[in-house]
């Protein structure tokens, strides 16, 4: 007996060992990363003290005397809050995912083509040229990172580390660097120029269908039915008249569709974007004469792929005091990897930003020398490629991969080096290469634009900030504190050959189709204070045609000036116009009905034809009846939101899919195409492929997707139509990567959160995009949603309203990870603090920075 108790002492004290190990390396694991808050942190490279304030939510609000220490700070903030964010991203800008994730088929793919992209190459060019200023900023941006990461062992930054290390990946972590940040500058451009892709598309599309099945399935713009940015009232743009010829623009739109099997998809989730064509952003500004309070009031909510974190980061930025050395004084958003606000405002303006969507990628057709690969035609002669080379490796240990990247002076060969079934690279493609030619390869300088716009007090230097604003395009809004409202075009956007449309893959053996160079700074787009005192923007064609006219009398007929051909088709943009006009004089709570505003117009253009069928059929009668009487709401509540959202999917899937390419398929986007060929009732594309001899007309593709989403509707919902709600399958369900990926549970738990209810739906003013193809599937979650909602009341900035998706940490256990999901899913906001006074009666926490001794 005696023995026995004594071994059964040893089993309870191996057992209590364990448990607290256990209980030790659970807590170390995930408490460890939590950032200090309070008290003081001494650090090397500070030149003086700084403080940092965060409110209740987390925000920081950073002060400090010099604009070194601001930005250092910034640095140390985000990196507390965000660093494997930080660390990921840098790793997709640079084409090194698999040193993260260890060897992975799925990152592969995406790894090499980022690589023969040379993101990273393009960012370590805009480096080496960025003026002082701009290079000073990330330079401190960077040393404060540093300066935390280096204090801190992995374990202590992330919980990543720990837990990918169990896996047997091996992490280094380098010191970060200027080019880090502007890598991300380069990814976020990429995914909001991809157009390139856009051209592959055309051309299967073409091919299959024919030109007229392709302009009946991406319909032209509805110029003259639906708003441009730009009015016809507000031209001319300068003084001399500026257009192009209405002919020009005759041509499908074609971002209306989602690429199946495209290294497109898997970069989206990735960095946040989306593959819904419909992503896009709202913002709007209106004059004191529109709103109750005599002041500008301006709006903004871009459209990003869902991800986990947010992509926004919330901050201020403040001098004091405030000096010509040190002029900061901003509340906006930043994002992670870079210092400065992109969105906000200062003491003097605001401005907000959706994407123009500008056409700034080319492929060209690259006729190589047979005799020599590394060389290919060009007006006659043979013209030599510069060669790169590349390695990857992978942080599993699995041995290194080296691949060559051929560069021609249009961009490099894109399509070199596919993945062959057996996982292998092809090596070079010598029988149809295709050059990219991209504005964000060439040298930039954006980070001089976000500086220079940080810091802006009026119209004249908001506008002269833009003018460094080269990639990606964006539809900027303004307002001021005296009262001016304005918009403006920046970017480099290319001037074609007049028969270049860029729509296709076009001759590269001659400068023929080269880009003539970019449109002038001041004969793009802008509006200042328009007599209809307001002024929106939502992803719609940016001008009327005749600003092509008027540009082509300045800058020569000869040419080709189109920003885009695609763009979406107005319905948000005509929404909010309305709204606009009916709520005015118009309050923040104004606002926010706009922002969460879920009537779909895309609904409302297609019901009528719905509702005027006969089915001969009880059911689908009664169910034509009840769709009926929606009032076009897509509320998370809402049981007919459900079901048309449902049937959507099945029309656009009748409709289109039997006749396109196995790597094209409809989605959101094209059911304004549907709207379009519903007054056309016999179109080819409304005949079943599948079917024959027979050939369908509208009413009986109508009647065969509206039996096919009664029966799936009631195996998603239940037989009970009137317990169904559109929430109960739109949901938002937030990811991290890579662990939420890891594909076990107790992990994904962790640091997944969702799903959340939401309403909205695609092209609607509350976006919230889900994949036609998915949903086909039964799943209706979110692909693409507003990353943050932002109010700014120049009546008084501290009664501005923000808010993001998720949280400001990226720290699974912070209570700031997930904290603002309710809220963001139902159209709540918290204040945008902005004075000293307003953040002291919200602190949460105070931190000192001091230089280390």
């Amino acid at each position: 007996m005696k023995v026995l108790k004594i071994i059964l002492l040893v089993l309870l004290l191996v057992v209590i060992v364990a448990v607290v190990g256990g209980f030790l390396f659970y807590n170390d694991t995930t408490r460890g990363p939590l950032p200090q808050e309070e008290g003081t942190l001494r650090l090397q490279g500070l030149d003086g003290e700084v403080e940092i304030l965060r409110d209740t939510y987390g925000i920081p609000h950073i002060y400090a005397s010099t604009p070194h220490d601001l930005f250092f700070a910034q640095g140390v903030v985000q990196a507390q809050d965000r660093w494997w964010q930080m660390e990921f991203a840098r790793h997709i800008g640079s084409g090194s995912i698999e040193e993260l994730t260890g060897q992975n088929d799925s990152v592969f793919g995406t790894d090499v083509f980022i690589r023969t992209a040379g993101w990273r190459e393009a960012a370590e060019r805009d480096v080496a040229a960025a003026d002082p200023e701009s290079l000073a900023a990330i330079q401190a941006f960077a040393d404060g990172v540093n300066a935390y990461i280096s204090s801190r062992s992995p374990a202590q930054l992330a919980l990543e580390y720990r837990l990918l290390g169990l896996t047997g990946v091996d992490i280094t972590i380098a010191p970060w660097t200027p080019v880090d940040t502007v890598v991300w500058g380069k990814v976020m451009a990429w995914n909001l120029t991809d157009t390139y892709s856009s051209e592959l598309t055309r051309q299967s599309l073409t091919e299959t269908v024919g030109a007229e099945m392709t302009e009946d399935f991406t319909p032209m713009w509805p110029y003259g039915e639906r708003p441009t940015i730009v009015d016809e009232a507000d031209l001319p743009i300068s003084e001399a008249s500026l257009g192009q010829s209405a002919a020009l623009t005759n041509t499908a739109a074609i971002n209306g569709m989602q690429m199946a099997g495209n290294i497109t998809g898997e970069l989206a989730f990735l960095t946040g974007t989306s593959t819904e064509p419909n992503i896009g952003s709202n913002n709007w500004v209106s004059t004191g004469g529109m709103t109750e309070s005599g002041q500008p009031l301006l709006a903004n909510d871009p459209h990003l792929g869902i991800q986990m974190p947010a992509i926004w980061y919330e901050i201020g930025l403040h001098c004091q005091p405030i000096t010509d050395e040190c002029p900061y004084n901003l509340r906006g958003f930043a994002l992670p990897a870079t210092p400065g606000v992109i969105i906000g405002h200062n003491d003097h303006i605001a401005w907000g930003v959706t994407n123009v969507g500008a056409d700034v990628q080319d492929l060209y057709q690259i006729t190589v020398n047979p005799d020599n690969p590394l060389q290919y035609q060009w007006n006659g002669e043979w013209r030599d490629m510069t060669v790169r080379e590349e390695t990857i490796t992978f942080g599993d240990g699995v041995p290194a991969v080296t691949f060559q990247v051929r560069e021609t002076h249009l961009g490099p060969i894109i399509n070199d080096n596919q993945i062959g079934d057996d996982g292998q690279l092809s090596g070079f493609n010598n029988e149809d290469p295709l050059a990219l030619r991209w504005t964000g390869l060439d040298t930039g300088t954006l980070f001089t634009s976000v500086l220079k716009l940080n810091q802006a007090t009026n119209w004249e230097e908001f506008r002269e900030a833009l003018s460094y604003w080269d990639v990606p395009s964006q539809n900027f809004v303004f307002a001021d504190t005296a009262g001016n409202i304005g918009y403006q075009t920046p970017g480099s956007i290319p001037i074609r050959a007049v028969d270049h449309t860029g729509l296709l893959p076009t001759d590269g053996s001659s400068d023929a189709n080269e880009w003539q160079g970019y449109i002038p700074f001041d004969n793009l787009p802008r509006i200042y204070n328009p007599e209809r005192e307001y002024i929106a923007t939502a992803n719609q064609a940016v001008v009327p045609l005749e600003y092509y006219d008027q540009l082509a009398e300045v800058l020569g007929e000869d040419a080709n000036y189109l920003l885009s051909y695609d763009w979406s088709y107005g319905q948000r943009g005509q929404r909010i116009n309305d709204l606009l006009n009916e709520l005015a004089p118009l309050s923040i709570a104004d606002y926010q009905t706009i922002h969460g505003d879920n009537i779909s117009v895309d609904a409302q253009d297609i019901m009528p034809f719905l509702t005027a069928v006969d089915y001969e059929d009880e059911t689908l009668n009664d169910y034509r009846d009840w769709l009926g009487t929606w009032d076009f709401s897509s509320d998370s509540d809402s049981p007919q939101a459900a079901f048309f959202s449902i049937f959507s999917a099945h029309l656009l899937n009748d409709l289109f899919t039997d006749q396109l390419p196995d790597d094209v398929r409809p989605s959101g986007h094209n059911l304004y195409s549907a709207g379009v060929l519903m007054n056309d009732p016999e179109n080819d594309w409304w005949d079943h492929a599948a079917t024959g001899d027979v050939t369908e007309t509208r009413d009986d593709i109508l009647k065969m997707a509206l039996g096919e989403a009664i029966s799936q509707a009631q195996s998603l919902l239940g037989a009970d139509r009137d317990a169904w709600e559109w929430g109960n399958i739109h949901g938002a369900v937030f990811v991290s990567n890579p662990l939420g990926l890891s594909g076990i549970d107790p992990i994904e738990n962790i640091v997944n959160r969702g799903p959340q209810p939401v309403g909205g739906g695609s092209e609607i003013v509350n976006a919230t995009g889900w994949s036609t193809e998915a949903g086909l599937e039964g799943n209706f979650n979110l692909g693409s949603l507003p990353s943050m909602r932002m109010i700014v009341d120049f009546s008084d900035f501290d009664a501005s309203q923000s808010i993001i998706t998720t949280g400001q940490s990226g720290h699974p256990f912070s209570p700031h990870y997930d904290d603002q999901i309710g809220q963001w899913a139902n159209i709540q906001y918290h204040p945008m603090l902005y004075t000293r006074e307003a953040v002291e009666a919200s602190l949460g926490s105070r931190l000192v920075l001091q230089p280390a001794s």
